[in-house]
């Protein structure tokens, strides 16, 4: 029996982003979305145009917040998990979305099968970032889907993306640091040329642990923005005053 609309079942939990005009069921074990998916969203909604898509949606946090950001776009979802795709799709309904997200459970790899080329303006992805064959595989599969290159690697979710986007589409992407070069190579090579990055640092004084990358289909090469880094946490693990501005819907 599934929960209903104003629930959680037991094995979920009831949580809130902007203080509390995003909400959104997850499961209290599994995957939960984290500081990537948020910041992902704050930097894309910026750039979202009319038609957005997000690849490996899970519950759908990164539509949800990009809709409350921009109030003229419209988002499609993409997930491949049933478990992950029906909390999507209930998430969509308790916030009211449901004229402005759609979510659609399939196979990102193969969406020739269900878009035209060219659909979409904007196309985001928290994607898996570990490579096949390369760590400890976690024993929850949810976790393992979203974490290691199972269902998709980072060669074909940039296949998917240019084959999703608009002429000039952009793609925007977060991902470790430490595998920025695999990122920039790979995209360049599919024609999708890397027009902005931001490294993310977890405290001031420490290294980058995360990138995002914003690409534009058939750009010309060259002209590279380099942001300023933005910090998560000060010495104390208190949230940045950027991130908690962030966070509260700012």
């Amino acid at each position: 029996m599934k929960p209903d609309q104003k629930n959680p079942s037991s094995g979920e939990s009831l949580d809130t982003i902007y203080n509390g005009k995003v909400k959104l069921y997850q499961k209290k074990k599994g995957y939960r979305f984290s500081i990537d998916a948020v910041l992902l969203a704050e930097f894309a909604h910026k750039f979202s145009g009319k038609k957005m898509l997000d690849i490996g949606t899970g519950c759908g946090v990164v539509p949800l917040m990009v809709a409350y950001k921009n109030k003229s776009v419209n988002i499609t979802g993409v997930e491949i998990q049933d478990s992950l795709y029906d909390l999507a799709q209930r998430n969509v309904k308790l916030n009211r979305l449901s004229k402005r997200i759609k979510i659609i459970q399939h196979d990102a790899r193969h969406v020739d099968k269900i878009f035209e080329p060219g659909s979409f303006d904007i196309v985001t992805a928290n994607p898996p970032y570990v490579k096949t064959n390369s760590g400890r595989i976690n024993p929850d599969e949810e976790k393992a889907i979203a974490r290691h290159e199972i269902t998709m690697s980072l060669d074909e979710l940039i296949k998917s993306a240019k084959y999703l986007l608009t002429p000039t589409g952009r793609f925007i992407m977060i991902y470790p640091a430490k595998r920025t070069v695999d990122i920039l190579g790979h995209l360049r090579a599919a024609n999708i040329e890397p027009k902005m990055i931001q490294m993310i640092h977890s405290k001031r004084d420490g290294e980058a642990k995360l990138i995002i990358v914003k690409a534009s289909k058939r750009a010309k090469k060259g002209g590279l923005t380099v942001l300023p880094p933005l910090v998560i946490y000060k010495s104390n693990n208190i949230y940045t005053d950027e991130v908690g501005t962030i966070l509260n819907g700012g």
